[in-house]
């Protein structure tokens, strides 16, 4: 599922590209031919290339390749990271594409689905891993380039908010350790949660604490069929199984374990959510020692250095001597020694790692801060010892630097934990057990079992008691109830279950108890696909953040050369007298005057802020969009979506509620109306369209109302009974697009659909049947021409009513700026009547599917974001081509997939819920880099004594190490304001006051 999310998201960001795809696909086409002999044999090949961050980029790529003798054509996209080019074999060599790409600046790779020959990979897998050691975006940057140069990896995505990792390899190539591996190499903790490798589990161990036990649980997986390999931890109590699904089930492994041991082991499964809940506690706490660690240290040395002189009698212990030194100076030394190197050693080795692979973050300025006091202390005690001459020593500096970093760092985990806490509310909603059924022999329910709901499989039959929470998707099998969905859909309202209806996993049952058998479980369910989607979108970068990432390329370089300038300048001032002595005190000088200064700039500059300016608000906002029924599957999408200024809204199913009823049948020739209706359901029963369900449920009924059993579940049984019996057969059926469907029966042509389709079969329609045809168009209804055997027969009126929010919503559309348009393959009179009730005057009819995607491009070509509201196949290339597509939640999967949003509760209001979302958290963006960058703008100057002339007022170094990390604090707090967000209230949009 991991692996689909991420596919999906991909394809999501590819979308301003889906011309130049389509493109390629003809290509693709035209070249499967044989190429005529005249011609030179063109070879086509498909490079990855990294670095590229703005279009600037893709025409140097494009510039640089095709000034190669040998290209015919290159095409470059930006955000899939990919160049097409197409060459002649004869005259350049895929080396050559490599070097010239290289050359422009930027690292290139053969894809191996080029026309290059490439031995073919196994089915990529999707990973998930958890990566410490990040602080800034300069860290998530080095991770990924590391990944990505890795052979085998085909993308890698890291996010800093969450910590967390996801890679796409192919398993033939590399190993999930060896990219572990690779990760620490690089200088960060790794360690890997999941992947959408569906046959291997991790088991929790309760009773396995010696080799013997090891060995007996050996033995007993051992016997197991269907077990490929398996290792036991008995540090952790850990059992790691790879297993064929198909031929033993998870449950199966766990109760053979406590059978197999006489119930002396238990195993459960280990869910990885609540493993990285208890990771994040555990670098809470331990970030939470190091600071008391580190405060309990500071104290003592901020009360020797501020406090002690003014008492008199520990004013004079503290001078006494021991040896050269003072005790009180031998005191600090000996704290503020372990607070440097001991506490602060995860400085040290998080900037050595980041020196070593040529890059820098916060770390380095820390370490640099810090040791420059410290090394500048210790050398003034030692001198000061043997010289006689006491020079200032700021022992306190680099202590109290390091603790409020530390405290700053703490405060900024904490704050990090609360943008997660969508997730953690949707991994909640799974109920920790579910009530089995057995069967016996005669397939009757005659005992209740109590397992955890990670181990329910498809087919279980769970019984679900009032007030508890469905274990998984279902079937409701026996009992009626009502249940409360308003977690998963934002639906308020119980919805009431009976036989045969869907429920979801993880809502909550209200009144009557119900048996519900399991449908999709694990990550197939609802729920785990919100999740991953959630995830997904979470890891997932807005284009926004580029300039984040390049600021923070650049910022500790600027930074040390700052700090060096600033000391060179007020010193070089103090030794050519060009400010009076006066500034510093007397047992100081020019030298120790400048380094503090320096040390300021130092400690209180901040790449932190900027790098979690972004991916904070985008966590927080999809997290708050699922909690309201929208799901974003990116912060490009989510970006995107701030700007639209076209709403293109599908008309069956978007606009209307896609619950088509035929409302009348007219016959226009000698056939009796029955056999007419047999006929048209006849040929429509092989239809998926939502209109032939309606023809086929209003002939059944015409035929067969009062002659079914009152019992629901005697109905469709008797129902599938009667159309196997009643319904002509149809041969060569076949569906038209956009026009209807056609098929024999009786070895005669049958002909349903529009009047174009009659038309291009050459079937005259009677004026009188045309005039009939036009009274229900301009009605609003669909009109159904149906012909048999060359002869016009009839036709059928269809109507499908409005959503009742659908004219409050274009009206609300049109408030907020936003162009609202309508677009149907219906035909004009029906598509302006509909458009006329809801409010939108542009209107595009009797558009074919393929045509659809036309539309949403010329409205793109004046630079106009275009949305995309739909909920079909056809709909499909018309989202993928929009620039923000949103798919309603009761679509088709394939609707879904190609969309960037998902609105759960197929309910129209959750457009403009989307854009306002969209538009409050790029505000909060916005908001977070004025913060960043306007604190280093200030602040920097402010620490190199920029208003010291002036108002005579010193930074401390201490002082500066507290802004620095409150600095980041603040951003993410601000990003955590995006919680209080409230959906639009329509009346509010509307600018309505409700007496």
């Amino acid at each position: 599922m991991a692996h689909l999310q991420l596919s999906a998201v991909r394809a999501a960001a590819g979308r301003d590209d889906m011309e130049d795809v389509a493109l390629l696909g003809s290509y693709d086409e035209e070249m499967g031919a044989p190429p005529p002999e005249e011609e030179e044999e063109e070879e086509e090949a498909q490079v990855r290339v990294t670095g590229m961050t703005c279009s600037a980029c893709t025409s140097a790529v494009e510039a640089a390749v095709s000034a190669r003798r040998g290209v015919r054509s290159v095409a470059v996209s930006l955000l899939q990271n990919r160049a097409r080019v197409v060459f002649l074999p004869a005259l350049l060599k895929v080396e050559d594409i490599i070097e010239a790409i290289e050359d422009a600046g930027f690292d290139a790779e053969i894809l191996p689905d080029s026309a290059v020959s490439q031995p073919k990979s196994q089915k990529a897998l999707s990973a998930q891993f958890r990566i410490g050691g990040m602080t800034c975006a300069n860290c998530v940057n080095s991770v990924e380039g590391i990944l990505r140069k890795l052979p085998g990896i085909k993308g890698a995505v890291v996010a800093l908010a969450t910590s967390l990792g996801e890679v796409e390899y192919d398993p033939s190539a590399i190993s999930k350790d060896e990219i572990v591996q690779a990760i620490e190499d690089a200088g960060f903790d790794a360690e890997f949660l999941q992947s959408s490798e569906q046959d291997k589990i991790l088991l929790g161990l309760t009773g396995v604490q010696t080799e013997s036990d090891a060995d007996i649980l050996h033995d007993i997986l051992k016997k197991m069929v269907g077990m490929r390999q398996f290792g036991v931890n008995t540090a952790l109590s850990e059992v790691e199984i790879v297993f064929d699904p198909e031929a033993v089930g998870l449950r199966s492994i766990v109760d053979a374990i406590e059978m197999g041991s006489n119930g002396r082991f238990k195993a459960h499964v280990q869910n990885p959510y609540s493993r990285g809940a208890s990771n994040d506690a555990h670098e809470a706490s331990k970030m939470l020692h190091l600071l008391r660690t580190s405060l309990f240290l500071s104290i003592p040395v901020f009360f020797i250095r501020m406090i002690c002189p003014s008492i008199p009698f520990i004013s004079t212990l503290l001078l006494m001597h021991c040896g050269p030194f003072h005790m009180g100076d031998l005191v600090n030394w000996i704290l503020v020694s372990i607070v440097q190197f001991v506490v602060g050693k995860r400085f040290y080795v998080a900037a050595y790692r980041a020196l070593r692979h040529g890059s820098t973050n916060m770390d380095v300025l820390v370490v640099l801060g810090t040791t420059a006091s410290y090394a500048y202390s210790v050398c003034a005690l030692i001198y000061g010892a043997f010289t006689g001459f006491q020079p200032p020593i700021y022992f306190e500096t680099s202590a109290m630097i390091i603790t409020f970093v530390l405290f700053g760092k703490y405060l900024e985990v904490l704050a990090k934990g609360k943008t997660s806490d969508a997730i953690k509310k949707l991994v909640e909603l799974v109920p920790a057990t579910a009530l089995l059924l057995l069967k016996d022999k005669e397939g009757k329910f005659v005992e209740e079992r109590e397992i955890d709901a990670l181990l329910v499989q498809p087919g279980d039959v769970l019984k679900v008691l009032p007030g508890s929470k469905v274990p998984s998707d279902g079937v409701v099998l026996w009992g009626t109830s009502h249940i409360n969905e308003s977690m998963i859909t934002g639906e308020s309202a119980p919805m009431p279950k009976e036989i045969s209806s869907v429920v979801i996993g993880g809502t909550i049952n209200l009144h009557g108890i119900l048996h519900v058998q399991a449908t999709k479980v694990g990550s197939g369910t609802v729920l785990s696909q919100i999740i991953s989607l959630v995830e997904t979108a979470q890891m997932s970068k807005a284009p926004i953040q580029k300039f984040a990432d390049y600021v923070a390329s650049i910022f500790v370089p600027i930074v040390i050369t700052l700090s060096i300038l600033t000391f060179s300048v007020w010193f070089l001032c103090g030794s050519f007298g060009a400010y009076p002595h006066s500034w510093f005190d007397g047992t100081s000088n020019c030298f120790v005057f400048s380094l503090m200064f320096s040390i300021s700039v130092v400690v209180i500059a901040c790449p932190c802020a900027l790098g979690l300016a972004t991916p904070t608000a985008v966590m927080v906002a999809t997290g708050i969009g699922a909690n309201h029924g929208v799901l974003v599957k990116g912060g490009d999408a989510l970006e995107r979506a701030q700007n639209v200024n076209y709403v293109i809204f599908d008309k069956t199913g978007t606009l209307t509620q896609g619950k088509a009823v035929v409302t009348t049948a007219k016959v226009f020739s000698g056939m009796d109306l029955g056999d007419f209706l047999t006929l048209v359901a006849s040929a429509e029963a092989s239809s998926e369209h939502p209109l032939a369900k309606a023809i086929i449920d209003y002939a059944f009924h015409f035929h067969f109302f009062g002659k079914l059993p009152s019992s629901k579940d005697g109905i469709e049984q008797r129902k599938a009974q009667i159309l196997s019996q009643w319904l002509l057969e149809a041969e060569d059926f076949s569906a038209v697009p956009g026009k209807g469907v056609q098929c024999s029966i009786n070895e005669k042509k049958v002909l349903i659909g529009n009047r174009t389709l009659m038309n291009e079969n050459g079937v005259s329609i009677p004026a009188e049947a045309e005039s009939f045809l036009v009274d229900l168009e301009l009605n609003a209804k669909t009109g159904i021409l149906v012909a048999y055997d060359s002869s016009f027969m009839g036709l059928m009126g269809i109507a499908d009513p409005l959503k009742r929010e659908a004219a409050v919503v274009v009206e609300g559309l049109k408030k907020m700026g936003i162009h609202p348009v309508m677009l149907t393959g219906d035909n004009w009179r029906t598509a302006q009547a509909v458009a006329k009730e809801v409010g939108i005057e542009d209107v595009r009819a009797e558009v074919m599917p393929a045509g659809k995607a036309d539309v949403v491009r010329s409205l793109q070509k004046d630079g106009s974001i275009v949305a995309m509201v739909g909920d079909g196949i056809n709909d499909s290339p018309a989202l993928a081509a929009a620039d923000v597509g949103m798919a309603i939640g009761g679509g088709t999967d394939i609707a879904i997939e190609a969309a960037d949003y998902v609105l759960v509760r197929n309910n129209l209001e959750d457009v403009i819920t989307a854009i306002d979302l969209s538009r409050k958290t790029f505000n909060r963006i916005r908001w977070n880099y004025f913060f960043a960058m306007a604190y280093n703008v200030v602040a920097i100057p402010v620490a190199a004594g920029a208003l010291f002339p002036v108002t005579g007022l010193q930074m401390p170094p201490w002082l500066a190490g507290a802004c620095m990390a409150f600095s980041s604090v603040s951003v993410v707090c601000s990003s955590l304001l995006l919680r209080r967000y409230r959906k639009p209230r329509l009346t509010t949009v509307l600018q309505i006051t409700v007496e």
